[in-house]
């Protein structure tokens, strides 16, 4: 897969020890790639970097993107050959606590990353993972494409906004040769799936709620997202990351949409009684807050670009996504091993890959 790009390379993940991170790091390593971790320590109990056992498994250390001294330490130590940036604050209610904070970790943070990569050199291909809130919500029913405005309204997403806009600059004002770095960015829908622990995630609210026999509370059921099993991203930065690897890659040093199909934009609250439908059992309460800090209402992405440049598309739709999701941690809380779970997953995924003769599986 891939065309076998990853294989031997010396790969740097941040913000491996997340949710996604921790996914992306262990397909790395199914595809015998030679990982090198920056993250800071989990910030969950469970995690599924921990469940994982991925620390013993990679180089893994633990360093604040904030720090750019260490940043650039690391990146010199490492010499990766391939970078997929995803340390970031990643929620939007937090921010509104935080929003410092939210700032100096995902734009400061990336400007760590961006200038020890052009201090330190060696590195071929860097995938930045953003949102598809760094757009500039307009509530409007069509999907946002990549040449829409930049923006957002709380402090989440006007920051993933700012890293697009940090990373356009640093491409346009640094990265030009073309036989040098190939840096893209990759805005993802809303991404679900085992593993994921933290709060104020309604998949993660759902489970806790089923383990301690309480209903799913919603608040804004009738908000719309892109929902998207977590590898379905993922495949789309490893296939953007190999292709910017290779000859021509540099034409592709850009932002992409990463978004599932049409038929996965969906409302929260259906979200919520699949997510019923597929334990067979739990309860959904509609618990409506005026006061609660603002969300966007309709959010979807346009992925024509995508599909048209290079052929990637969504393979699970929204059915199939929430079952995996369920399966995976009905699978987790009977006992079954989370190696076992994540392993099975990424090669039931890579085989309807197959199925659908998506390009990076030929």
């Amino acid at each position: 897969m891939f065309q076998n790009t990853y294989q031997g390379k010396r790969v740097l993940v941040t913000g491996h020890t997340g949710f996604k991170g921790s996914w992306l790091t262990r397909w790395l390593l199914d595809m015998g790639a030679q990982v090198t971790g920056l993250a800071l320590p989990p910030d969950t109990t469970p995690s599924h970097f921990t469940l994982l056992d991925l620390e013993h498994q990679i180089e893994h250390r633990q360093v604040d993107v904030r720090d750019a001294d260490a940043v650039q330490r690391l990146v010199a130590d490492a010499r990766p050959e391939i970078v997929f940036h995803l340390a970031a604050q990643a929620l939007v209610r937090p921010s509104y606590q935080d929003p410092k904070g939210t700032w100096d970790v995902n734009v400061g943070g990336t400007i760590n990353l961006l200038e020890s990569l052009r201090q330190v050199g060696g590195v071929r291909a860097c995938v930045v993972v953003t949102s598809d809130k760094c757009y500039e919500n307009r509530e409007q029913i069509w999907g946002y494409r990549e040449t829409d405005r930049m923006g957002g309204h709380d402090p989440y997403s006007s920051s993933k906004g700012a890293v697009e806009l940090s990373v356009a600059s640093w491409r346009r004002s640094f990265f030009q040769d073309r036989e040098g770095l190939r840096l893209a960015s990759a805005r993802a829908g809303n991404v679900i799936g085992g593993g994921d622990w933290a709060p104020d995630r309604i998949v993660v609210d759902f489970v806790k709620g089923i383990a301690e026999g309480r209903p799913l509370v919603l608040r804004n059921p009738e908000a719309t997202r892109p929902w998207q099993h977590v590898l379905e991203p993922l495949s789309g930065y490893l296939d953007l990351a190999a292709r910017l690897y290779q000859g021509e890659g540099w034409r592709l040093a850009e932002g992409w949409n990463f978004g599932p199909n049409e038929e996965n934009v969906v409302t929260v609250e259906a979200l919520a009684r699949a997510l019923v439908s597929a334990w067979g059992e739990g309860e959904v309460q509609i618990n409506r807050d005026p006061k609660h800090p603002h969300e966007a209402g309709l959010l979807r992405l346009d992925c024509s670009k995508v599909r048209k440049g290079f052929g990637w598309h969504g393979v699970w739709d929204f059915p199939e996504t929430v079952r995996q999701t369920v399966q995976w941690y009905r699978g987790q809380h009977g006992g079954e091993d989370a190696k076992t779970l994540t392993g099975k997953q990424i090669d039931a995924y890579g085989a309807a890959a197959t199925h659908a003769k998506l390009p990076w599986t030929i």
